[in-house]
């Protein structure tokens, strides 16, 4: 089996309401998400595919819906206030951790045809969230 990884960078402000500690402030991140695809055998190029497809593909996703905004759980009380000042922000279902945003991130290069292997989403330098699907 080959695989490759791109890293793509970004930033997001979120909060976890149901965080016992300190993430339950509104707070930021700068993030790396290592993307792999994985092929059996490579294609006429010699290769898993090109990066940049990859690269294209990520972030499109990650700008319309991630970057430079708040990710909130959609029962958050601050979205009335978001809204009505017009800012920026996106309503999960779920609780924005960083394996919610892997798993996010897995399934819409899932959907675009790629054979993700995994997603590692990168919260700091020395802590990261893994989706996978086996």
């Amino acid at each position: 089996m080959f695989t490759i990884t791109k890293d793509i960078y970004f930033c997001y402000g979120h909060r976890l309401m149901n965080h016992a500690g300190k993430c339950r402030n509104l707070h930021g991140h700068s993030v790396k998400a290592s993307v792999s695809v994985e092929r059996k055998e490579l294609d006429e190029h010699g290769m898993v595919c090109d990066f940049s497809d990859i690269k294209d593909c990520v972030e499109t996703y990650i700008t319309k819906y991630l970057d430079h905004n708040f990710l909130l759980h959609k029962d958050d009380p601050i979205i009335p206030m978001l809204t009505e000042n017009n800012e920026r922000f996106l309503a999960l279902d779920e609780h924005p951790t960083a394996e919610v945003l892997s798993k996010m991130i897995y399934q819409h290069m899932k959907m675009a045809g790629f054979k993700v292997a995994q997603v590692v989403l990168w919260e700091t330098a020395s802590a990261h969230a893994c989706y996978r699907e086996n």
